[in-house]
């Protein structure tokens, strides 16, 4: 029986392919003979990235330096790509960020850049993708990376803008899902709990988000390094020609109480 996570041949575009878990994510699709677009606003970050991915697991790799929010930028990334990769099987929408303040204190800047970042700049670029590689092609895996808090509300860290962009994320992937189906593009969601990275170890190490682990996590511990891997490899695969319109948590159970 062919291996059913051979993805060799396959090219995967990796959006906030800088640091933490879009680097996690592109690793566990090289590891299994994908090549690598790594996708980011900072050149020298995706150039050390996409050079330790291709010593590492021998693949071939891009970076492409991109801000989402701008439509031409990732209009032209894409024909960039095209050019030099020949073609684009996968998509990781993976690009995000985070505003963390009382709702009563929310600016309309941090709630407009929160959407426009991760709700907007994920539309953005699937479609471009889907546009111009996967629905000429007949075929393409999109993966948007949302959030547990595109499912539930928090009291621990309040991000209302955060919350309500990854639910719009969550809904989008089931609308894409919906409408793209019919070219052979399989459109699904992971939404990944916390996880350890060198940006948030301190934070999740401390007596506070500990005891919170405990009591908020049925597996009582936060996400460790190569957790999400199993997810990404079953949501891109080839092999999953049936599975669409999936949302994921990847979160120890936080969600299922």
């Amino acid at each position: 029986m062919a291996d059913i996570f051979d993805f060799k041949g396959r090219v995967a575009v990796v959006t906030g392919c800088s640091t933490g878990l879009g680097v996690q994510m592109a690793k566990a699709l090289a590891r299994q003979g994908c090549d690598i677009v790594a996708v980011a606003r900072r050149q020298n970050l995706i150039d050390e990235v996409a050079a330790d991915i291709a010593n590492t697991y021998g693949v071939r790799t891009l970076a492409i330096k991109l801000d989402i929010t701008e439509t031409e930028a990732v209009n032209a990334a894409v024909d960039e790509i095209l050019e030099k990769m020949g073609r684009i099987d996968i998509l990781v929408n993976n690009a995000g960020t985070g505003a963390v303040a009382p709702a009563e204190d929310i600016t309309d800047e941090q709630f407009y850049n929160e959407f426009n970042i991760d709700l907007f700049g994920s539309f953005r670029v699937a479609r471009a993708v889907a546009k111009k590689a996967m629905i000429p092609a007949g075929f393409g895996r999109i993966v948007n990376i949302a959030s547990m808090y595109g499912l539930v509300g928090n009291k621990v860290a309040p991000a209302s803008p955060y919350h309500a962009a990854k639910g719009g994320v969550v809904n989008l992937t089931r609308a894409l899902a919906s409408e793209w189906g019919k070219y052979g593009i399989t459109v699904n969601s992971i939404c990944p709990g916390y996880f350890y990275s060198p940006l948030t170890r301190e934070t999740l190490d401390s007596d506070f988000f500990q005891a919170n682990a405990k009591t908020m996590i049925p597996l009582e511990r936060y996400g460790d390094e190569g957790e999400l891997d199993t997810a990404i490899c079953f949501l891109a695969a080839p092999a999953s020609t049936y599975v669409t319109g999936v949302i994921l948590p990847v979160d120890g159970g936080y969600t299922c109480m």
